[in-house]
């Protein structure tokens, strides 16, 4: 039998017992006061054991056990439980009193670490220390024993980069029976970048292309952000990408440079988002080439709008150029301009000086400027310079007008400003007045437009216009000739030249005119305006003008250039006919050749006369007894228009066409109306003097295919032939007068009291 009894006490808290049975029917009996169902006996095990479970602090004291035997003598044993009650909670917070769990921090480089393990309950007090990195760090801060609770404070001071992630194990142990309580916190940092760089920095950039920089930062933590600046402006984000890992961040600019760019500073910055106020940067000047940027701007002394002729006026070349400008140059409407210390240019570096400035300097100006990048010019500069009235036309002007024929004279003149107050006058050999303001009147500022009829001859004369505005008045008036007028008479002598019979032609240019046709006509009276001669050319068939030509009257004589080549239709000759021009109209046609020839041989075969299969005798009769009594009908025609209107004078032309088997023949003739009194300030054209006899000679040539009618009321040339074969050139060396016949008759035309000159073509 064995019984369990507590320190002294005489009542069993548990018993075994086996008397009269098998120990597998033992009695067992436990005090529920005591361990209750917590205590059993085991006789298995060697030695018996009594098992508690769940034991408890009340549990520990002293135990005795007896045991009886059958046959021998009682046994008694002693044995002492103690019961060790381990720690019941442990507490770590930081100097704040904040609990940590699991991470402490972040905390800053340099700053102090405090962390407080606190362990309650225990029994033995327990042990508690702290565990850097599995390391004890022997650092203990005492037991609060009324409280049952034991504190141990860890300090560092500083906390460096190397701290980063350290592990502090707080360890409370009462008893190696059990594993020990432990808590544990890792610290957590906020780490400021140590190195940040920008690679592959360029050394020069294009301006107007693409460059791309990369900046690194390391050591941050977190991850550092990294910013562009270019003088201190930021860079939009679109043109920024980054890269960044738990120790590198990488940044890319990408960015188009520009002239403005030149000398800027690229920095790049990093920056922990936890420690915004301290970051680093990396940063680099900018050298952009380019070509240079050119501004133009009159003086700043000057008033663009009050500059006056006679005023002297700077303009100032601003170049901004990387390289520098090695040239600056400058212009005038496109035009250069170079220094010239007479009339008052003056070039320095950047600066243009005109002095006494005129209305020929106003305009556009610009400037330019070169480096080895290229060349720039400037926007354009426009000087306006105001000046007096001049006239905008030629002066003086030629006016033609008969008697009673309203005229609408314009005086148009150039002023700045435009705004214009117009004076006429006008004045002849034996009078000058102004005329009056209600027969003018003024057309967009700058334009006067006079209504001026000539009633009689003494309205003849000159008429002036003159101009006013705010800078002063016209110096030299605008003059209109007022003079007696008609229609031109129609040229004469029209005659083929070649480079070979003409001595004017100098050799160079003989060589450039070899393939055209030479037209020489003498103009005839210009009805007193400035005439044109105009040769069209027509189709032999249809009469349809293929092209024309109009030649200025040079010293009375007129040239026609025409390529060989435009002369031939369908292997037909083109018809040509002359005619003068002026502002009253255009004269009478004469017709230089009519070629309506179907037979190709004709022109080519020099061996047939136009006037085979004719007698000559007879031919000829018929034309000269024609051009007699058409000449006497317009003579008789031209008296009695002259008597029914003397104070007024017109121009007679007229031409017959004759048509024989081989071709058709012209005889064109002119005769000049009777003189009238001129104006003192007009001179009397001097073509008509050397003829004015009313005499003239008619010529008939007949040069193969080309038909050729002459007068001898003028010197001219010799007579040509009007229009060579297809296959000649000008410079071909055939004889000018082959096979040629000419007939000549000389006769009066006229009375001689008939004024002249009269002109037979």
């Amino acid at each position: 039998m064995v019984l369990w009894f507590r320190k002294n006490g005489g009542k069993p808290i548990y018993s075994f017992d086996v008397r009269g049975r098998s120990f597998s029917k033992a009695l067992q009996w436990s005090d529920p006061g005591a361990f209750g169902p917590r205590a059993y006996f085991a006789t298995i095990s060697r030695p018996a054991s009594l098992t508690l479970s769940s034991v408890q602090l009340d549990d520990e004291g002293f135990y005795r056990c007896r045991v009886d035997f059958k046959n021998s003598p009682t046994r008694n044993f002693q044995i002492r439980l103690i019961v060790i009650v381990p720690p019941h909670q442990m507490l770590l917070y930081d100097k704040s009193g904040a609990d940590v769990s699991g991470v402490v921090g972040p905390l800053e480089e340099g700053s102090a670490l405090v962390l407080v393990c606190e362990v309650r309950g225990g029994r033995p007090e327990p042990l508690v220390s702290w565990l850097v990195n599995g390391t004890v760090v022997p650092k203990y801060m005492g037991v609060k024993s009324d409280t049952h609770v034991v504190v141990n404070r860890l300090e560092i001071q500083e906390v460096g980069r190397d701290d980063l992630n350290t592990t502090f194990k707080c360890r409370a142990s009462n008893t190696r029976l059990v594993p020990p309580q432990e808590k544990a916190v890792r610290l957590e940092m906020n780490l400021l970048p140590i190195f940040v760089t920008l690679l592959d920095r360029p050394q020069q950039l294009l301006a107007s292309s693409v460059t791309t920089l990369r900046c690194v930062a390391r050591g941050s933590r977190p991850p550092a952000q990294i910013s562009w600046y270019k003088d201190n402006r930021s860079f939009g984000k679109d043109k920024v990408s980054e890269h960044f890992n738990e120790t590198w961040s990488i940044s890319t600019l990408i960015f188009k440079s520009t002239p403005m760019d030149n000398g800027a500073i690229i920095k790049c910055v990093a920056v922990n988002p936890a420690l915004p106020g301290k970051a680093i940067d990396d940063q680099f000047q900018l050298n952009v080439v380019y070509s240079p940027l050119v501004t133009l701007t009159l003086g700043s002394t000057l008033n663009p709008h009050d500059i006056k002729e006679g005023d002297d006026v700077y303009f100032e070349c601003n170049v901004k150029s990387n390289p520098r400008e090695h040239r600056i140059s400058w212009y005038h409407n496109d035009i250069p301009v170079t220094q010239n210390m007479t009339s008052g240019i003056i070039l320095s570096t950047r600066s243009l000086v005109l002095q006494k400035v005129t209305r020929r300097e106003a305009g556009k100006y610009s400037c330019k400027a070169a480096n080895i990048r290229g060349e720039t010019s400037s926007e354009f500069v426009t000087l306006r310079v105001q000046y007096a009235p001049v006239c905008s036309d030629t002066s003086p002007q030629v006016v033609g007008a008969a008697l009673d024929e309203a005229l609408h004279v314009r005086c148009s003149v150039h002023a700045d400003p435009s705004d214009v107050t117009f004076l006429w006058q006008f004045n002849n050999s034996g009078e000058s007045f102004n005329v009056s303001p209600a027969r003018f009147g003024t057309i967009n500022g700058s334009t006067s437009e006079l209504r001026y009829t000539p009633a009689s001859e003494r309205d003849y004369g000159a008429l002036t216009c003159r101009g006013t505005n705010v800078v002063g008045r016209q110096l030299q008036p605008c003059i209109f000739q007022i003079v007696p007028a008609a229609r031109p008479s129609p040229p004469r002598n029209c005659s083929l030249l070649t480079s070979n019979d003409s001595n004017w032609i100098e050799d160079t240019f003989k060589d450039e005119i070899e393939d055209y046709v030479i037209i020489r006509c003498v103009a005839g009276f210009d009805g007193g305006l400035p005439q044109l001669v105009v040769l069209e050319c027509l189709d032999p068939d249809t009469g349809i003008i293929k092209f024309n030509i109009t030649a200025n009257e040079t010293n009375g004589i007129a040239m026609f250039f025409i390529p060989v080549g435009l002369l031939w239709v369908n292997d037909a000759a083109l018809r040509l006919t002359v005619y003068s021009r002026n502002d009253k109209g255009d004269s009478e046609r004469i017709m230089l050749n009519a070629l309506a020839y179907q037979d190709p041989e004709r022109r080519t075969d020099g061996n047939h006369s136009l006037m085979s299969g004719v007698s000559r005798a007879a031919f000829w009769t018929v034309i000269l007894t024609v051009v007699l009594c058409t000449v006497t009908a317009v003579i008789t025609g031209l008296f009695l228009r002259r008597k029914r209107n003397s104070s007024r004078t017109k121009q007679h032309s007229s031409h017959l066409r004759l048509n024989s088997e081989d071709g058709q023949y012209v005889v064109a003739f002119t005769l000049k109306p009777p003189k009238q009194t001129q104006p003192d300030i007009l001179n009397p054209p001097t073509d008509f003097e050397s003829s004015s006899n009313g005499k003239c000679k008619l010529e008939v040539a007949a040069k193969n295919e080309t038909l050729l009618i002459n007068d001898e009321c003028h010197d001219h040339e010799p007579i040509h032939p009007i229009l060579p074969s297809p296959k000649m050139s000008i410079s071909s060396k055939l004889p000018v007068t082959m096979n040629t016949m000419t007939l000549s008759k000389r006769g009066h035309l006229a009375a001689e009291d008939l004024p002249g000159p009269e002109s037979c073509v």
